[in-house]
């Protein structure tokens, strides 16, 4: 609007212009033949010749010349006059440039605001901007300015759909522009337990828990609604998957279920590959001891039956028992009807204590994967050694950090190929040339082998003071001075060496 007002009065005003000088030119020369003509009628009389005849003397040479000369002048008026026209047709034009280019700097001025960045611009002169995204010239119609580039309206694309974002707010990530739903689709977290999106908290900030090592994120709200987690690796059970019930409050995972030890017979041959491993490190192990895969509430009451006070985990599944107990054993492998274990059956067990053992048996809980059952007899069976060697009163921490690095050796020899883990077969840490009939077969999965180094991840990251301080202090020891030199250590001195 403001264009077409300022066209207005320019041309109104080169038309008066015109017009008045034109008039002026018109006036002059009206006078002048006006005053030429007045002249002439004051012109005297005069006598001619001997009859005294009286007649005005017309001096026709001159006036054939004032009239010529009118003619010529009106001749340039007339040149004059088209010269103008011309001219004031030229300057149509350039003022319609001029029009044009104030038109384009009050739009450029206004601009689209900085919530609308896309807003369209109604005007615009042809061959002035070219689009970002096809590269081809901006005609007259709507277009966008965004991000410092010009665009059609159908080339400005969302970068995950492809399709033209037409609303008036979109989200930039980089130099790539989203629909709203679609960024939120792709980098909003999604909660892997319930696969919705995962809340904001009251501040506004997206809040959600992740497991350390799986990287698994869920909702804040599932570790208070009874969300079944894997007592093995610890994952919390999807929404699409469902968990086996092992009937004592513990969930396993499909994944754990598919190694799990279901029963003594079955745990009996990796009870003896791990005792092949402790004579191959030169721990040999004379008495037979018995094993034993029990049930989370014979575990727990064997715990209470113990009378030397040793120091377990908040969540116990292992133990090495000194004590004459009547222990229950799982007999046969239960079955598994829809998602819990049905048919548990036991087997009563009288332990007695030798006299040439202090050792009655190892209890291990059942229903755990091969990985960690096999780590846990390797930990308990060290409790053993100690005992039948001679150590004794040592600090809590000294005997579970020694103990959990003969777990966590075994578990690096279980799975030799693991890579970005901490080793313990450099010059000074103890070497075995046993190698597992799984690994030497190849029959460890992935996956497996994945828990496996969650397991000794577990290990390495414990926060207790016992099991986690204990086996960081005991590792060291073991990689700057070797198993051997350190166990001899420990029997004088009750201490790890520094």
């Amino acid at each position: 609007m403001a264009s077409s007002n300022l066209y207005s009065y320019v041309q109104d005003s080169s038309y008066n212009s015109r017009r008045s000088s034109f008039m002026k030119w018109f006036c002059k020369l009206f006078k002048g033949s006006r005053s030429n003509t007045e002249s002439d009628e004051r012109r005297p009389t005069r006598v001619v010749g001997e009859e005294n005849m009286l007649w005005r003397e017309h001096n026709r040479s001159r006036r054939d010349d004032r009239t010529k000369a009118d003619n010529e002048e009106l001749d340039r008026a007339i040149a004059l006059s088209l010269e103008e026209e011309n001219k004031h047709r030229k300057g149509q034009n350039e003022q319609g440039k001029n029009d044009e280019e104030i038109a384009r700097q009050l739009q450029e001025s206004l601009g689209p605001s900085a919530h609308y960045p896309n807003a369209p611009i109604q005007f615009l002169p042809r061959g002035y901007r070219l689009c970002a995204g096809c590269h081809r010239e901006i005609g007259y119609g709507h277009y966008l300015s965004c991000m410092g580039n010009f665009w059609h309206t159908h080339c400005f694309c969302c970068r995950s759909c492809g399709h033209p974002i037409r609303e008036t707010e979109f989200t930039l990530l980089g130099t790539d522009a989203y629909h709203k739903l679609c960024y939120k689709e792709i980098h909003h977290p999604k909660c892997d337990v319930c696969h919705q999106f995962i809340p904001t908290n009251r501040t506004g900030l997206i809040e959600y828990r992740a497991h350390p090592f799986w990287g698994q994120k869920y909702c804040p709200s599932h570790e208070h609604d009874n969300t079944p987690r894997c007592c093995s690796c610890e994952r919390m059970e999807s929404r699409n998957t469902k968990y086996i019930s092992l009937g004592d409050r513990r969930s396993l995972c499909l994944e754990c279920l598919d190694s799990a030890i279901m029963d003594t017979g079955d745990c009996q041959s990796l009870y003896h590959s791990i005792r092949d491993y402790y004579e191959g490190m030169n721990m040999r192990i004379d008495q037979q001891i018995p094993m034993l895969l029990v049930e989370r509430q014979a575990l727990n009451d064997a715990m209470e039956g113990e009378k030397d006070g040793t120091h377990h985990m908040p969540e116990t599944r292992g133990l090495c028992l000194s004590e004459e107990q009547t222990v229950n054993s799982i007999l046969r492998r239960p079955r598994i009807g829809g998602n819990r274990i049905v048919d548990v059956r036991t087997f009563s067990n009288k332990l007695v204590r030798d006299r040439k053992c202090e050792v009655t048996a190892i209890l291990v809980l059942y229903g755990l994967p091969r990985l960690l059952t096999g780590s846990i007899l390797a930990h308990e069976l060290m409790h053993g050694w100690l005992r039948l060697k001679g150590y004794r009163n040592l600090s809590p921490e000294v005997e579970e950090g020694i103990c959990q690095v003969l777990s966590y050796l075994w578990l690096e020899s279980e799975i030799p190929d693991l890579k970005n883990m901490p080793s313990s077969s450099s010059s000074s840490a103890p070497s075995s040339s046993y190698v597992s009939s799984s690994s030497k077969k190849g029959r460890t999965s992935e996956m497996e082998k994945k828990l496996g180094e969650f397991f000794k991840h577990q290990i390495q990251h414990d926060t207790s003071s016992a099991y986690g301080d204990g086996f960081r202090s005991a590792y060291a020891a073991v990689n700057k001075y070797g198993l051997r030199r350190v166990l001899d250590h420990i029997r004088y001195t009750g201490k790890f060496p520094i």
